[in-house]
């Protein structure tokens, strides 16, 4: 059995208190739904404070800023930030600013993979892959650990698509059975839009549809894979999602659910799910 440490979940956390702001700065916006502005990457985000927190955190939604209620980097912020680059931020080091934004999407795909991980290494089905789990997560971390250089040289799409293929397993062997044979293949499905009000979608394979704007109220997507969803606007009111697989809180917060919605235990529900909120 593996027997390095590994990133914690906690550590997979966003800690905007201990980030540089890299989301706010490196990545690009372009005016949208999501973003009422276009900001290019690498130039700070007019809302950013000297503090690098953000002066409408409270009030995002409200002015606009939607996307960036729904990005999480897995704690691939605070990481960088704290522990590949010492403490010292692109302000007190410009010339490290370069490497540091690019770093970021980097690091953010092999956290948000060690989450998964993660999340497939409690799963009851999935048991017979433990081990094959185990060292995934371990060879994913030691590629996190890498110096800066190493880093943004990584093949982290090869390594990626490795992962991905354990993680189907896993994915198979919790829906097996589900929905009396039911099962739908949805992966990656156009599904923009679609009508699915009280469908039955128990252990369905939602892998990377496009659910935008799709309406799930009341439908039952127990033991689905949601992994790479895109749930934004979708309508959620009254759906079963206990047991739903690899779902995420940026999946969650880009959705609009109430308080009948039922959501997998460790995540949260949003606020602007509460319409007293």
């Amino acid at each position: 059995m593996p027997s390095a440490e590994r990133t914690d979940r906690a550590d997979l956390t966003a800690d905007c208190a201990n980030c540089f702001a890299l989301c706010c700065v490196g990545l690009a916006f372009t005016a949208s739904q999501d973003f009422a502005i276009d900001k290019a990457p690498g130039t700070p985000c007019p809302n950013l404070a000297a503090d690098d927190r953000c002066s409408i955190h409270t009030g995002l939604r409200g002015r606009g800023f939607q996307g960036c209620t729904v990005y999480d980097c897995f704690g691939a912020g605070q990481r960088l930030s704290q522990e590949t680059f010492g403490g010292v931020s692109w302000r007190e080091a410009p010339h490290t600013a370069p490497q540091m934004f690019a770093a970021l999407p980097v690091l953010r795909q092999l956290h948000e993979m060690l989450w998964y991980l993660a999340e497939a290494e409690t799963l009851a089905s999935a048991s017979a892959l433990r081990t094959e789990l185990g060292w995934s997560a371990q060879e994913t971390e030691r590629l996190s650990r890498l110096p800066i250089n190493k880093l943004l040289a990584l093949d982290v799409a090869a390594h990626r698509a490795g992962v991905s293929e354990l993680l189907s397993e896993v994915s198979a062997l919790v829906r097996a059975g589900v929905g009396g044979g039911r099962k739908k293949d949805r992966r990656g499905a156009d599904l923009i839009g679609a009508r699915l009000k009280g469908a039955d979608l128990r252990g369905a394979d939602l892998r990377g549809a496009y659910l935008i704007g799709a309406d799930l109220s009341g439908a039952d997507l127990r033991r689905a894979d949601l992994i790479g969803a895109d749930l934004r606007d979708a309508n959620l009111a009254g759906a079963d999602l206990t047991g739903a697989i690899f779902l995420t809180q940026a999946q969650v917060n880009a959705a609009l659910g109430d308080q009948s919605t039922k959501i997998p235990t460790g995540l949260t529900r949003p606020s602007h799910w509460d319409p007293s909120a």
